[in-house]
C-alpha cells in the first residue's frame, strides 16, 4: 500500500513540523555570515544530525536546509556552480533524517534576498530562472512539497509558486513573514501585505497550503490570530511556524528566551484557530518541538 500524500495526511490529523535551522547550524560550528546551505555537500553529517534531532523529537514534516539555496543567494558565497547539487543533497539528507519511518520532506525556497526591477536592480527574468532551477532540483531530490518561506512581496511569491508548479512539486505551500505594526493593532508583511490579501492571492493561484512564519512579534498567539484571518478568507489547510517568543539583544546577539513550556502555552489556541501543521521558526529547537509533540499526543510526559 502506498503511503499517504501530505494533503491526505493532514486530512486525518494535525502534523508537526520542525524548528529553526539557522541557529542550529551556528551551534554546530557555522561561522557568522557563512553559507549553511553549502554544508549539504561539505558537512552533510552535521546537517543530518540537526534534522535527525527534529525527527526524534517527533516532527512529521522537516524542511530542507535550502532556505538560501537559490542561485542568486549562492552567488554571494561563491557557490552558484553547486546550486543544483546543494538542493538535491538537501532533499536527500532530510529524507535520511527520518530513518526509514514515514515523514514528509518540505523543500525550502526562501527569498532571493533583494528587490526586483523597477524597485531594485534584479531583473524579474533572473529571479524566475533562479526559482525554476531551485524548484527543479528539489523535486529531483524527491521532496513531498515545496514550501516558499518568509515571503513579504506578492510579486516574488507569485514567481516562486509558478516555478514550483512548473517543476512538478506534489504540494505547494506559500508562507509569509508578518510584522506587528508598532503604532496600530495590525500585522502586515514588510511590503504591506495583510493576511487577508495573502490568503486571497495564494488561493487564486491554487496554492495547496497557506502558511506563515517568522517576522517581528510572530509568537504563537499572534500566529493563531493570522490563522483565523486566513480561515475567514479560505478553507485551504494552514501551516503555522511561529517564533519562540520575542527576541532580545544580549552581547550584541539576538537571542530567543522562550522555553518549550512557554512556547507551547498558546498551542491549543493555534490548533483551535484551525492550523493543520504546526512547527517553529526563529529561536525554536528540538526541545520546543518535543513539547509540541507531547501536547499533540495528548500527554504531558
Amino acid at each position: 500500500m502506498s503511503r499517504p500524500t501530505l494533503l491526505q495526511a493532514i486530512g486525518g490529523r494535525v502534523l508537526l513540523g520542525d524548528g529553526a535551522m539557522g541557529t542550529q547550524l551556528q551551534q554546530a560550528g557555522l561561522e557568522s555570515g557563512g553559507c549553511g546551505e553549502a554544508w549539504n555537500l561539505d558537512h552533510p553529517d552535521r546537517v543530518l544530525a540537526i534534522q535527525r534531532a527534529y525527527a526524534e523529537a517527533g516532527s512529521d514534516c522537516i524542511i530542507t536546509n535550502t532556505f538560501g539555496a537559490s542561485r542568486i543567494m549562492l552567488e554571494r558565497h561563491g557557490q552558484a556552480d553547486r546550486t543544483a547539487a546543494i538542493n538535491e543533497a538537501g532533499a536527500r539528507i532530510t529524507r535520511e533524517a527520518f530513518g526509514g519511518r514515514a515523514g514528509f520532506v518540505l523543500g525550502d525556497i526562501g527569498p532571493f534576498g533583494g528587490l526586483m526591477e523597477p524597485y531594485g536592480e534584479i531583473a524579474v527574468s533572473r529571479v524566475e530562472q533562479a526559482f525554476r532551477e531551485q524548484a527543479r532540483a528539489l523535486v529531483a531530490g524527491g521532496v513531498d512539497a515545496i514550501i516558499i518561506e518568509t515571503q513579504t512581496a506578492l510579486e516574488e511569491l507569485e514567481i516562486a509558486i509558478a516555478a514550483a508548479r512548473e517543476a512538478g512539486a506534489p504540494v505547494v505551500i506559500g508562507s509569509l513573514a508578518y510584522d506587528k505594526m508598532a503604532d496600530e493593532d495590525e500585522v502586515r508583511t514588510m511590503m504591506g501585505v495583510s493576511p487577508e490579501m495573502a490568503a486571497e492571492f495564494m488561493a487564486a493561484r491554487e496554492v495547496d497550503i497557506l502558511a506563515l512564519n517568522c517576522g517581528t512579534g510572530v509568537d504563537v498567539a499572534m500566529a493563531a490570530d493570522v490563522v483565523r484571518r486566513y480561515r475567514r478568507v479560505s478553507a485551504l489547510p494552514i501551516m503555522a511556524q511561529p517564533n519562540a517568543g520575542q527576541p532580545v539583544l544580549e552581547n550584541f546577539k539576538v537571542v530567543y528566551r522562550e522555553t518549550p513550556e512557554q512556547m507551547a502555552r498558546d498551542l491549543p489556541d493555534l490548533l483551535g484557530a484551525g492550523a493543520s501543521i504546526v512547527g517553529g521558526c526563529c529561536g525554536s529547537n528540538p526541545a520546543h518541538i518535543r513539547r509540541f509533540r507531547q501536547l499533540l499526543d495528548g500527554g504531558s510526559r
